[in-house]
C-alpha cells in the first residue's frame, strides 16, 4: 500500500535526518591540492568554471584527511550527467540504478555523480523500491544537502569545495575520523534494507581503516545478513573482490564471519564452518587469504580464480564423495562432475566470469593429474599454462592434509628445482619403487611351419 504524505515525511526524517553543516576552512584542515590528482582538479575546475557546484567527495576526502593516498577521486556536482558529457569529450555515461559520468584520462577515470535527492518524497518513475526496501532505480537529483543525507557513512559525507578549498562536513565525519568509528547516517536498519551491500561496506571500511563499527551501526548486521541474497550476482562478485583482494582478506573474512556475512556471500561453504575454525575448509581459507594478502603486499599479481578455487575445493570434494556413493562413479569422474555442479550453483549467487571458472576447473583438474608422474607425464605437466597455480594449490593442500598429499607436494617441489638429469632420475625411481603387477601373458600363434611364435 502506498505511503501517505505524512508517512513519507516521517520515514524521510528517520532515514535522512537533518544534518548540521560544519564548514572547515582551508586553514583548519590538512588537504592540499598537491595531493589531489591533476585530472580530478581539471574536472573540478571545468565544472566550477561552467557555473556548476563541484566538490571532491567521499573516500578521497576521507583518505586525504587521514594522510593516506586515495585509490581514486570522485566528484559530486550540481550538473546532470548529460551536462557533464557536454563539457568533456572524454566522457561516457554508465549505470542504471544511478546514472554516472566517467571522465577518462588514459587509465585514470574520474567518476562524476550528480547530487542525489530524496526518492521517497518524489512521485517520479526515476525512483523505484522493491518490497524489501531495496532501491532498484535511483535517478533522483537534488541539492548538496540532500546528497549528504543520502551518503552511507558519516566519514564519507565530507565535501572538498574547489571554489574556496574548504571542507563541508555534514554528519560530524571529522569527529568520527578522530574517534576511529564507522557510523551510518540515519536509521541503520532502514539504510541496510535500502542497500544491503552497505553491510559489506561497513566491514570493509572497518578493516581497511582499522576503525571500530559504532554500536547501533553494528547491531542489525547479523540479523539482516540474509538480505544479501537479493543483491544481483554481478554486483556481489565485484564486492567480493573489494572485500578479499585489497590486501586485508584474512581479517575481512574473519569479521564477515563474525557478522554472518561470509556465509551469505558463499553459502556452499557454510556447512564446513566449525566453532573453532578447525575444518580443512577453514584452514584452507585462512591459508589462501593470508597468501593473497602477502602477494598484494609484495606487489605481486593476484588471480581471483585461485582464491575461489581455494574457497570451494573442500565443498566440491564433499559433493564428489556423495556422487561416488549415489552414482557409483570413479573418483576422477565424481570430482569432475562435482566441480561443474558446484560452480553452476556458485555463479547464481556470485557471477564469477567464465574466464575465472575455467581456471578454477584447471586448478582442480591438476590436483588429479599431479599423482600421475610416470614416463613423460611429469615433464608434460610443467608445460601446462596453469601449472604454477595448481602446484601452489597442491602445496597448501599438503600443509593442511599431510600424509600422501604432503609427500606429493614435496616431490614436486624438488622436481621443479632439479636439473634435467635429476628430474629423469626421480621419474625413474617412481617406476622402480612401484609395486610389481602380474607378469603379462603373451598369446602364441603358430607359423606356417607349425612352430609357435610369440605375439607381442
Amino acid at each position: 500500500m502506498p505511503m501517505n504524505k505524512d508517512e513519507q515525511m516521517t520515514l524521510s526524517q528517520r532515514v535522512y535526518p537533518e544534518l548540521s553543516l560544519n564548514v572547515i576552512t582551508r586553514q583548519e584542515h590538512n588537504i592540499s591540492r598537491k595531493q589531489i590528482s591533476e585530472n580530478a582538479l581539471k574536472v573540478l575546475y571545468r565544472l566550477h568554471g561552467a557555473g556548476y557546484d563541484a566538490f571532491l567527495v567521499g573516500g578521497g576526502v576521507r583518505d586525504l584527511l587521514l594522510n593516506e593516498i586515495p585509490k581514486d577521486f570522485d566528484v559530486a556536482t550540481s550538473a546532470t550527467p548529460e551536462e557533464v558529457r557536454k563539457l568533456f569529450r572524454n566522457c561516457r555515461l554508465i549505470g542504471r540504478r544511478f546514472r554516472l559520468a566517467h571522465v577518462m584520462f588514459g587509465r585514470e577515470i574520474i567518476e562524476v555523480a550528480t547530487f542525489r535527492g530524496h526518492h521517497q518524497e518524489q512521485n517520479t518513475p526515476t525512483a523505484s523500491h522493491a518490497e524489501s526496501g531495496i532501491i532498484l532505480r535511483d535517478n533522483v537529483y537534488g541539492s548538496i544537502d540532500e546528497d549528504a543525507e543520502r551518503r552511507d557513512f558519516t566519514i564519507n559525507a565530507m565535501y572538498y569545495n574547489i571554489s574556496n578549498y574548504s571542507i563541508h562536513d555534514y554528519a560530524n565525519g571529522i569527529e568520527d575520523l578522530e574517534d576511529r568509528l564507522i557510523r551510518l547516517i540515519g536509521d541503520p536498519e532502514t539504510r541496510y534494507r535500502e542497500d544491503p551491500v552497505r553491510m559489506l561496506r561497513a566491514i570493509r571500511f572497518a578493516v581497511k581503516l582499522d576503525f571500530d563499527i559504532e554500536e547501533d551501526t553494528a547491531e542489525p548486521i547479523e540479523r539482516l545478513a540474509p538480505l544479501l541474497r537479493d543483491i544481483p550476482a554481478a554486483r556481489l562478485y565485484e564486492e567480493s573482490l573489494k572485500m578479499l583482494q585489497t590486501g586485508h582478506a584474512l581479517e575481512t573474512y574473519h569479521l564477515m564471519r563474525q557478522y554472518g556475512l561470509f556465509q551469505q556471500l558463499f553459502p556452499v561453504i557454510a556447512d564446513h564452518f566449525t566453532p573453532d575454525y578447525s575444518s580443512k575448509a577453514e584452514k584452507m581459507l585462512d591459508m589462501a587469504f593470508d597468501s593473497t594478502d602477502l602477494r598484494i603486499e609484495e606487489g605481486k599479481r593476484v588471480n581471483p580464480a585461485f582464491m575461489f578455487a581455494a574457497i570451494f575445493w573442500y565443498p566440491m570434494l564433499s559433493l564428489a564423495e556423495t556422487l561416488m556413493e549415489e552414482k557409483n562413479l570413479s573418483y576422477y569422474d565424481s570430482v569432475m562432475e562435482a566441480g561443474n555442479i558446484l560452480i553452476d550453483r556458485v555463479v547464481k549467487t556470485i557471477a564469477i566470469p567464465r574466464r575465472h571458472t575455467a581456471t578454477i576447473r584447471e586448478i582442480w583438474q591438476l590436483q588429479l593429474r599431479f599423482p600421475r608422474r610416470n614416463g613423460k607425464r611429469a615433464f608434460r605437466l610443467l608445460d601446462i599454462n596453469k601449472f604454477r597455480a595448481g602446484y601452489d594449490f597442491l602445496e597448501m593442500r599438503g600443509l593442511i592434509e599431510g600424509g600422501d598429499v604432503e609427500e606429493l607436494a614435496n616431490w614436486w617441489t624438488t622436481f621443479i628445482s632439479a636439473g634435467r638429469n635429476m628430474r629423469q632420475a626421480m621419474v625413474n625411481d617412481l617406476g622402480n619403487s612401484a609395486p610389481q603387477g602380474k607378469k603379462r601373458r603373451y598369446r602364441k600363434k603358430k607359423t606356417a611351419s607349425g612352430k609357435p611364435q610369440t605375439q607381442e
